[in-house]
Order: structure tokens, then sequence, then C-alpha cells
């Protein structure tokens, strides 16, 4: 019988997962499991996609605000600290705010502005429009961002995150300012001692502060990365990556994610004898067009993968190939001779006309998408996705 499905996607439920558990063994039974209760066969080249959560959960990656806060003395002293470019997120960064107060006597909180880095808008671009300011080059104070546009709330969580932010750092006993500036350099006017806090520009920040007067210059990743009197630690990403876990509490990105990955890989094979991917995957990175939310406030979309998933698709975009090469063609030759290009296709499809359009991108960050839509971040209960077909093309039986 002609084969009619292509990929297929399954979230995989598991028990809740907690500090201590054997994960490696959880996840080969649960999908196992589901496996015999859903009659699918698990195949060769099939992937494991495990939401990055779980996996901090069972190591027990976790610090407090007091963690932070002695991390932040460490480096900081006594020197008034700019808190530069953070996102707008109670998730991500609020409870890091609060540790980084705790451990600060005055912050200089500087806010991008219409929007942070991932797309959290403080205002509209025509509010900018309007009022003819310049995000590139205009400095406002907190006075002059409230009398140019008032007050606003986020669209999606209906929090006013400048006075959020600001009470979290005033609730600590600690002086706060507020700046918006799109400008690295800017925060140098009143302080040299930066903790910037952005994710993907990152490097190019600390590198400008640093080549312009900037003394003490962390980034996140720079705080927690190695452990404070026994609290959980990121080695490669400190505070990035982190979540609220408690009101005092953050969950931090998971460490030593090769060797889970590997683990669960070689454990499927002993069971099955199939050898399939594994991939930990955390937030996708897609944008949303009603928010204008870019999804990845992670440093990256996979911490760890195995070998089979390295590298981008190499794929032909079907549509033109019927509009092109074989528009002469219709039916069962049509589709004969489609096949017998994919067949035939080059290894290395790029700039090929053949290829325009079939987003060239890693296929971990593809895949990462796939698995954070699918298991959501919510109460679906499926940290484990399990995916079928992915690597199969037209010409597959």
């Amino acid at each position: 019988m002609e084969r009619m499905v292509g990929t297929v996607v399954r979230g995989i439920r598991t028990p809740i997962i907690n500090h201590g558990d054997d994960l490696t063994e959880i996840i080969v039974n649960s999908l196992i499991k589901a496996s015999q209760c859903e009659g699918f066969t698990i195949k060769d080249r099939d992937i494991i996609g495990i939401t990055e959560s779980v996996v901090a959960r069972a190591q027990g990656n976790y610090a407090n605000t007091d963690d932070i806060a002695k991390d932040i003395k460490n480096k900081f002293g006594d020197e008034t600290i700019g808190v530069i470019f953070p996102i707008l997120s109670r998730n991500r960064f609020a409870i890091c705010l609060k540790g980084i107060a705790k451990g600060a006597k005055k912050i200089i909180l500087m806010l991008k502005y219409p929007s942070d880095e991932v797309g959290n808008h403080l205002i509209s671009l025509e509010e900018l429009d309007e009022k003819g300011i310049n995000p590139w080059t205009d400095v406002l104070t907190e006075t002059q961002f409230r009398e140019y546009f008032g007050y606003h709330k986020h669209t999606f969580t209906g929090v006013d995150y400048i006075d959020y932010y600001k009470s979290l750092i005033q609730e600590c006993g600690v002086e706060c300012e507020i700046l918006f500036s799109n400008n690295p350099k800017t925060i140098l006017d009143y302080t040299q001692s930066v903790l910037t806090c952005d994710i993907h520009s990152r490097f190019r920040t600390k590198k400008i502060l640093k080549q312009n007067g900037g003394k003490k210059v962390y980034n996140l990743e720079d705080i927690l990365s190695t452990p404070i009197e026994g609290s959980g630690y990121n080695e490669d990403y400190g505070l990035l990556g982190s979540n609220k876990a408690t009101e005092d509490k953050i969950k931090l990105f998971p460490r030593n994610c090769q060797k889970v990955v590997d683990e669960i890989q070689q454990r499927i094979k002993r069971k099955t004898g199939k050898i399939v991917e594994v991939m930990i995957y955390g937030d996708g990175a897609f944008k949303d067009p009603v928010g204008k939310i870019w999804e990845l406030a992670d440093p990256v979309v996979s911490p760890a993968y195995t070998s089979g998933l390295e590298g981008t698709p190499n794929e032909v975009k079907l549509k033109y190939l019927a509009d092109n090469n074989f528009s002469h063609l219709k039916g069962e030759e049509l589709k004969n001779a489609i096949s017998e290009y994919i067949k035939n296709k080059k290894d290395n499809l790029v700039g090929a006309m053949e290829s325009q359009g079939t987003t060239p991108r890693k296929i971990t960050d593809l895949l990462g998408s796939l698995c954070d839509l699918t298991s959501g971040s919510g109460d679906k209960g499926t940290p484990l996705v399990y995916i079928q077909g992915y690597f199969d093309n037209f010409t597959e039986e």
C-alpha cells in the first residue's frame, strides 16, 4: 500500500520528574510504554526530544536569591551597578533581579525601548513616531518616558514592567534609577560597573563596554557559573536560561547535557536494537505575530544532541520543481520525475534555485521549535516528544 503519512510528532506523558530521579530510565520506559499502548514501532533515526526543564529538575540544579546576591557582591563589591538590557519577564528575569538587588546598594536599570531583545514591547513603534523619538539616539529618564508615553501594560501579562522591576529592587531596600537607551555606552555615564543582561547580543555588548571604559563588566552567564556554597550553577551559561521556580528560587539551565543524550541513545539501542537521535531542547526559535515576541529566551535552542542531528536540511522545493523543471508533466509522470530528481539531488544545494524557500536553519533549531510547540509550557504533561519520519522525503515508501 502506498505510504500516505510523513512526519508524525507525539507528546509522550511521563511521571513528574524530581531531583534525584533516574531521568534516563524514566524517558526510556515512558517511550517504550507509549509505543506499546499506542501501537507505534520505534525505528532507526526517530528523534527523542526532552525539555531542558526536566533535565535540570532531575539534576537539582536550583539556586536562590541569596546565592545570586553573594555572587553579585563578590564581583561588584559596593559599587553602583548598571543592570542593562534585561528582557521583560516574570518567569525569566524577575527572581534574578531580586537576587541582584539583594547584592547591591544602588542599581541603575537601563531598559531597551520600544521593546526588549526578544520582542516584549514597552511601547509601539507608532508611539515613537508620534512623539518624534529616535530610539537609536535618544536617552530617556523614567520621568521623560512617562511624560511621553504614560503607563502601559504588557499585551499578554498585564504587567507594567517599569514599575514592576523598580518595585522588586526597592523592596530589597536598594535605590533604583531607570533609564531608557539602546546604546550600551550610555550606562558608562553613570557607572563603570555593569551587569549586562542581554542574551543573544551579550558578546557585542560586553565588548563595547570594555572598549569604552567599563571596569567591572559581567554578563548573566558569569553569575552562578560556579556554585555558591553548594548552590546550583551552570559553567557555560550561569543565569542565562534560568526560570522562576518559587518567589525566591530559580531553576538553572541543565548541566552535562551531552552525557544525558548519549546515555538515552545507548539505552534505547540496548532495549530495542534501534539507533534513535536524542536532543534536549529549551525555547523554540519562532516569532509570535500578535505579541511580536521572539520566543527564544534561552541562550541556545538545544544545549546537547546526538551526532545525527548535526547540520542543516538539504531539501528541494516540490512546488518549484512542479512549476518549473517539470511543468509539462502531470499525474504519475510528474510524481516519478520529481522522485527521481530527489533521489539524485546534490549533497549541497546552497544557492540552487530548486532549494529556495526551504529554510536551511540548523536541524536542532527547527526540531526545537517543533518540540516546544508540541510539549507546550503549561499542563500537557508531555516533557518528552517523539518524532518519526522527520528525515524522510517524497520518495520514501
